[in-house]
């Protein structure tokens, strides 16, 4: 039987799911997360705007203390219902944690962003390979020298994640992901890692390593773990978002993503 959301959130909220969610609950949206203090969250909001690439929201608290979210799914309580967070303390990440209830604080703003993993299941449905699915990981994610628009203290340069592809079917799956511009897009960039920064694509920054094959290309979609660099570069005193690849897997229908 096929799990849904609800039941996926259950299990990671009893603790029985721990694991990156890439490839689960196919059909429904996925997401990243950053809680800040409510004193940051205008610039945070702003950053986001400015940066919607990495950086496309799909859900925020109505008032600081909200984690419910009602507007993305049945029951979600932010503070239990993601596989793996982490726990930011000026800039710097001191813990990874798999619930923040006793973390929790009236002053706090969330904000949900979408997914790459939203879009994976459009590129199986054409045909294409998702190696991260096929060889059963993490999506490799790599630091880039893009900079992003700075905002108040939030700043920084882009994440991405990469996804090989014959150079066909990277123009493809570029035509695929422009009609999901709430969950990055198209790529940014294809062929040389080196032109946008990274030295070892053998070697991400964050998630696991993929096998690129002979006539494979690297292709580059912008990251929701963009905002964990800004987070560094702002230094709050606190934050927690999730950690790459543990998203909250939402109640909403990839479909209704799609601008086609």
């Amino acid at each position: 039987m096929t799990t849904t959301p609800y039941q996926l959130r259950q299990q990671i909220r009893s603790g029985s799911m721990t694991s990156n969610t890439s490839g689960l609950c196919s059909g429904f949206v996925q997401g990243n997360l950053c809680i800040l203090p409510k004193g940051y969250a205008n610039d945070f909001l702003k950053f986001c705007h400015l940066n919607p690439k990495p950086c496309p929201i799909i859900g925020m608290s109505e008032s600081p203390g909200d984690y419910r979210l009602k507007s993305l799914g049945q029951d979600i309580d932010l503070r239990t219902d993601i596989p793996q967070y982490k726990l930011f303390e000026n800039g710097h990440n001191v813990a990874q944690i798999n619930n923040i209830e006793q973390y929790w604080r009236d002053d706090l703003v969330a904000f949900v962003l979408g997914c790459s993993f939203s879009f994976e299941e459009a590129l199986l449905a054409d045909g294409l390979d998702v190696r991260n699915l096929s060889e059963g990981v993490n999506v490799p994610m790599y630091r880039t020298n893009i900079a992003c628009q700075a905002a108040g203290p939030f700043a920084g340069n882009m994440v991405v994640s990469m996804r090989p592809y014959k150079p066909a079917d990277a123009i493809r799956a570029v035509q695929i992901c422009s009609r999901f511009p709430s969950v990055h897009g198209a790529p940014i960039h294809f062929g040389d890692p080196a032109a946008i920064g990274i030295n070892d694509i053998a070697a991400p920054d964050f998630g696991d390593p993929v096998t690129i094959n002979a006539g494979e290309v690297p292709v580059f979609w912008a990251c929701g773990v963009t905002p964990q660099v800004a987070v560094e570069q702002a230094k709050p005193d606190f934050c927690i978002t999730h950690a790459p690849g543990c998203m909250l897997v939402t109640d909403l229908n990839n479909s209704k993503l799609s601008i086609l």
